[in-house]
């Protein structure tokens, strides 16, 4: 018999598969139709009557729950779709220890307010599967990270449903705003009388971006598990903290490869060079110049310098040599709003652990970060075990997020201006020094 992870993963290829046949719609001809609508028939007979199949075991659970639990309980169960609301848990520590305890005692201690997470394998022992944390936690806690990040709050966030593994996108191919590929080759012109119409020849491409796992592990004493306030607070703190560092540094620098394509590594990357004679390890006046003339027009409204902080002495030097005087290119903190830490041209400067030092690509960029795609899929999950680190009595507890992230499909290269020979981008970087 088929477990209900079975029947959700069938149901997610029947609803895979009457995408497919949707989005092959324009290609149906009248011979076809017949057998095609027979086919989305069949399809979408056999996804009903996985839903209600579904929907028939979430209810017997979700009544095997209510009699398995105590009565002065009852009010407190949370399953199936019950568990959208407030967690009947006073913390998240207290969550923690309530799994915890589950394991050590093999459930036989299960505390009747855990959820069973769904795996594919046997949902009824704990070693096999896992506990949902809460929606109340798990919401706060993934909220929390996009809220601690600095480059993930400012990207474009793009949920992904529940029948889907990945983002699936169709743009206009847009490498030059030169007449005739425009807007991937819309053609806009004047006719006289008489004249000759020319049609839009239109350019498309077609990509995906899949979710990917980002994982954390802690090692929780007994003695941090008897503190289960202490516990639940420092692990929300350390771990918010580190999802947030890596989900940004991998936008910044990843490789594409199993995480984020970051700007750093991205097609679309334009990369300044340094002056002729430029010392190394410098940033001069000529530099934040050209970099600002190379961000793209669109994005100039919201783009933002990034910086290591090893840039700091040199950017408090920068001004425009005007005869024996100059003008200052860096504007204090305080002058200019929005702009906590200071302004270079007018535009934000924002300090980043994650930018290169000084003297190397990525030490300081102008970039735009609301054309850069991240998506992300069903919130924190989290699972334990005591049997990893059994030899020293610590309790194992995992945390995964589902989440990826490349810069726009409009931006897969730099782009050619309508006017002028210089690429421009969302993303500038100046080369090594």
């Amino acid at each position: 018999m088929d477990s209900i992870q079975d029947l959700r993963e069938k149901r997610a290829l029947k609803a895979e598969e009457l995408q497919i046949l949707n989005d092959n719609g324009d290609n149906w001809t009248p011979e076809k139709e017949a057998e095609s609508q027979k086919k989305f028939d069949k399809l979408k007979a056999e996804y009903e009557a996985l839903t209600r199949s579904i929907e028939r075991i979430e209810e017997n659970l979700k009544i095997q729950a209510e009699q398995e639990a105590p009565v002065s309980n009852l009010r407190d169960i949370r399953v199936g779709m019950d568990r959208a609301e407030q967690s009947p848990f006073n913390h998240f520590g207290e969550f923690l220890q309530a799994v915890a305890t589950s394991y050590r005692t093999s459930g036989e201690q299960r505390d009747p307010r855990l959820i069973m997470a769904s795996t594919g394998m046997s949902e009824g022992v704990p070693s096999e599967g896992g506990f949902l944390i809460h929606k109340q936690f798990a919401t706060e806690i993934y909220e929390r990270i996009y809220a601690g990040a600095v480059l993930a709050p400012r990207t474009t966030r793009v949920p992904i449903g529940e029948a889907f593994n990945g983002w699936d996108y169709t743009a206009l191919d847009e490498s030059s705003r030169v007449t005739g590929v425009r807007h991937g080759g819309v053609r806009i012109y004047r006719l006289n009388e008489g004249g000759t119409l020319t049609a839009s020849k239109l350019k498309f491409k077609r990509g995906e971006l899949k979710l990917e796992k980002q994982i954390g592990l802690y090692y929780a004493t007994d003695e941090q598990l008897k503190d289960s306030v202490a516990l639940g607070a420092y692990m929300s703190r350390k771990f918010e903290s580190a999802f947030a560092f890596e989900f940004d540094d991998e936008i910044f620098r990843g490789n594409g490869a199993g995480e984020p394509l970051g700007i750093l590594n991205a097609g679309c990357l334009v990369s300044v060079a340094k002056e002729t004679g430029q010392s190394a390890a410098t940033i001069v006046a000529e530099n934040i110049m050209k970099m600002f003339s190379r961000m793209y027009s669109g994005s100039l409204a919201n783009a933002v310098w990034y910086v290591n902080q090893d840039c700091w002495p040199q950017i408090f030097q920068l001004h425009l040599a005007i005869g024996t005087g100059g003008v200052p290119l860096f504007i204090p903190a305080g002058q200019i709003a929005n702009a906590p830490f200071g302004a270079l041209l007018g535009r934000p400067i924002q300090p980043i652990e994650q930018a290169s030092t000084l003297g190397t690509v990525g030490d300081i960029v102008f970039a735009d970060f609301g054309q850069y795609i991240t998506i992300d899929k069903g919130g924190l999950q989290a699972d334990s075990s005591i049997h990893v680190q059994f030899l020293t009595d610590e309790s194992t507890f995992r945390f995964i997020l589902r989440n990826n992230g490349q810069p726009s499909p409009d931006w897969a290269t730099a782009l050619t201006p309508y006017k002028g020979s210089a690429t421009v981008s969302p993303f500038v970087a100046l080369a090594a020094r």
